[in-house]
């Protein structure tokens, strides 16, 4: 951060004192845009990973405002984050921002939007490799937000998609294959009772990320079910995170490989 790095060099200068240096520094680390967000602009170099954008629930023109102070901000070279976008908001957005398309990547199946600070941005491979699996095709949302979340992070991912316990046969080729290519987290999506998570970390021996999705009918529709089944499990080694919560389950994953 630009910002940071000229208040850190005048207080080594003795420009000013330690009292300033930490007033100017808690100004800088949130950018309040109107009376709406304060954005965490240090929480990358706090916690790993940037604050990203939850679109649900947000009026359209307060969304709208965000992107738009975001994008004018010139000390924050970070990519912009936006998740759970609905194709028909980021379309309202691609008129209201123009050539928005040039710099940006949208995930319409994940709904995540990768805007683009820096088009030439390099940035270092991890050199681990994470798995993705769903269940079901209808749980591939959740598990392609995730895969939005690694891919911007420079994560190579292993993914197999509609390989749940329904026809249990066709999950074992594809743990043989995330074994071979050295896998060192797994990240399963499941829907309705949510059962192949238990059932994939008592194959494997690497840390595996349960994500609960809504997927399902009667208990199942909302999450339930399998956010219970996957707490419950009698399978050593399961963390769980909340239902359809495919970032979240991504940062976990990208901080245990960090440390590897």
């Amino acid at each position: 951060m630009i910002v940071l790095k000229k208040i850190l060099e005048k207080l080594i200068d003795g420009k000013i004192s330690i009292n300033e240096a930490e007033n100017l520094l808690k100004v800088n680390n949130i950018k309040q845009i109107e009376e709406i967000a304060n954005f965490d602009l240090s929480r990358k170099y706090r916690s790993g990973f940037p604050e990203a954008v939850l679109a649900k629930g947000k009026a359209y023109s307060d969304l709208l405002l965000i992107i738009q102070t975001y994008l004018e901000d010139e000390n924050n070279k970070d990519n912009l984050i936006v998740t759970k976008l609905e194709n028909d908001i980021y379309e309202s957005i691609v008129n209201d921002i123009l050539n928005i398309k040039n710099f940006s990547l949208y995930n319409e199946k994940g709904k995540v939007l990768i805007i683009k600070k820096e088009k030439d941005e390099k940035k270092e491979n991890y050199k681990h490799k994470i798995g993705l699996i769903s269940a079901g095709t209808s749980d591939i949302p959740i598990a392609e937000e995730a895969a939005s979340i690694l891919k911007e992070s420079c994560c190579e991912v292993v993914k197999f998609y509609d390989v749940g316990i329904a026809g249990i046969h066709r999950l074992f080729p594809k743990i043989k294959i995330m074994i071979e290519e050295d896998v060192k987290v797994l990240i399963i999506c499941a829907g309705m009772e949510g059962a192949l998570a238990s059932i994939v970390t008592g194959l494997v021996d690497i840390p595996v990320i349960g994500v609960p999705t809504s997927v399902g009918y009667g208990i199942a529709a909302k999450g339930e079910a399998a956010i219970y089944s996957m707490l419950q499990t009698c399978t050593p080694g399961l963390s769980v995170v909340n239902i359809d919560n495919g970032f979240g389950a991504a940062i976990i994953a990208l901080k245990i490989i960090k440390l590897l």
